[in-house]
């Protein structure tokens, strides 16, 4: 264990409807050490650890109370306090306050009656059924992974840790929603004048559509407070996408004379220090910046030994699953859930990496495992997938893109419809605050 393991303070625990209570007060161990035993048993029925307190992971663990609830179901979550990364952007530039994506995740663990603990998950004995966490072990009986990605900053400047710290530190995207999203509003609210690029990762990364909609709001930030300023988006793709039209105007008709989109500009290297980026399609100096390298999944996937190979025995970078039940192929006792997840489909890869995916997926998994604890037949079943991307902030509007899955008769693959509402209303705005009300009146209020 680190040292900074010994000198964290005990993290707080929520058990089921009771008040939350100091970890501390169950154990109290005279040292914690690795094989502390984190937590006795809480019901008779099995216990089913969730890894990480994100939209998946606390919809599995709320339905998994509701359909198994013999269970003692356990969420294990670093972070204090819950981050939204849908509607983060609108946050950004203050057209949503904190309240509305930042909340008590303990209120949701009372409600529905399982046990939430903050601490850092550092690896697993999966002959054992074992989880390990910064403040000891935990013995499972089904576990899922729901942790979402990780920056592999490291493809840029490969083992540098200074300069990855650095990098982080200074110009991260905050798409793994923590206090990171503060500093970056900050940065936001402090660019008055120059050049703010934004990297976008090579597909597939979290939330495809919303780095061009943060491009959005912050150019109606920089007009609206006549900032003299750009923004420009180096795009590894070839085109816009998805809802490429849609962006496209408004790019061109809203904010011409601030953004610029490159696309083929996958990065090469990155100078940090000097803020300076060379990519395929040219290079470039920068005032501030918005660093998105590519995404992978969470640590603790790869803490697992469950990362994906290709043909040739290198990673994947994601969860090595089946597709349609959700299953690590080696062990069909790790459920993967949410941004994670391997690929789905030759067809089209990857489900996006979304919040109403995750959410999705929690219930069918949280469904799936109901089913095996009844000796029922688990059935296969599919998400959708919905996103609302607002572009300009005075009049509000919105776009949107719709995903629908299906499975083809022929090949037995998973097949996917998407549509692109390229116009750009008010009434998408309407919808959207209904559809984000909905999703937190499901899994978290």
């Amino acid at each position: 264990m680190k040292r900074r393991t010994f000198m964290a303070a005990p993290p707080a625990i929520a058990l089921g409807a009771a008040a939350s209570t100091p970890l501390s007060a169950l154990a109290a161990p005279a040292v914690l050490t690795p094989d502390t035993r984190l937590l006795p048993r809480h019901a008779k029925g099995p216990r089913i650890v969730v890894c990480g307190g994100g939209w998946g992971g606390l919809t599995a663990a709320r339905y998994l109370r509701q359909w198994v609830p013999n269970a003692d179901v356990v969420v294990l979550e670093r972070n204090p306090t819950f981050w939204s990364g849908p509607m983060s952007n609108k946050w950004l530039v203050d057209i949503v306050n904190t309240d509305f994506v930042h909340h008590d995740m303990s209120h949701a663990a009372n409600k529905y009656g399982y046990r939430l603990i903050q601490t850092e998950v550092s690896g697993f004995d999966r002959a054992k059924r074992i989880v390990r966490t910064a403040h000891g072990q935990l013995d499972y009986d089904y576990l899922i992974l729901a942790g979402g990605i990780r920056d592999n900053f490291e493809g840029w400047l490969g083992e540098d840790r200074e300069a990855i710290a650095y990098t982080s530190q200074r110009f991260n995207s905050a798409y793994i929603p923590n206090a990171r999203m503060l500093a970056l509003k900050s940065r936001v609210k402090n660019f008055k004048r120059g050049t703010l690029v934004m990297t976008l990762p090579p597909p597939p990364h979290r939330c495809p559509p919303s780095p061009y909609e943060r491009a959005c709001l912050i150019a109606w930030h920089i007009k609206k407070n006549k900032i003299p300023g750009k923004i420009v988006i180096l795009d590894p793709k070839p085109k816009i996408g998805p809802i490429g039209e849609g962006y496209r105007q408004a790019f061109e008709e809203l904010y011409p004379e601030i953004i610029t989109h490159v696309p083929n500009a996958g990065v090469k290297s990155l100078d940090p220090y000097k803020k300076r980026i060379v990519t395929a399609a040219g290079e470039y100096d920068f005032d501030e910046a918005i660093l998105m390298p590519q995404h992978q999944a969470a640590d603790m996937v790869w803490h697992a030994g469950l990362i994906g190979k290709t043909e040739q025995g290198k990673p994947t970078g994601w969860a090595d699953m089946d597709p349609r039940f959700y299953t690590a192929r080696s062990d069909d006792r790790v459920y993967f859930v949410g941004d994670l997840m391997g690929a789905i489909s030759p067809q089209f890869g990857y489900y996006p990496k979304s919040g109403h995916v995750a959410n999705a997926i929690g219930k069918i998994v949280a469904r799936n495992i109901s089913e095996r604890v009844a000796g029922k037949e688990v059935v296969a079943r599919l998400p959708d997938n919905l996103c609302y991307m607002m572009v300009n902030g005075d009049p509000q509007e919105e776009i949107a893109v719709k995903f629908e899955y299906e499975v083809d008769k022929a090949s037995g693959h998973v097949h996917q419809t998407q549509v692109d509402i390229d116009v750009r209303t008010t009434e998408m705005v309407k919808e959207d605050f209904a559809w984000i009300k909905g999703r937190f009146d499901d899994f978290l209020f």
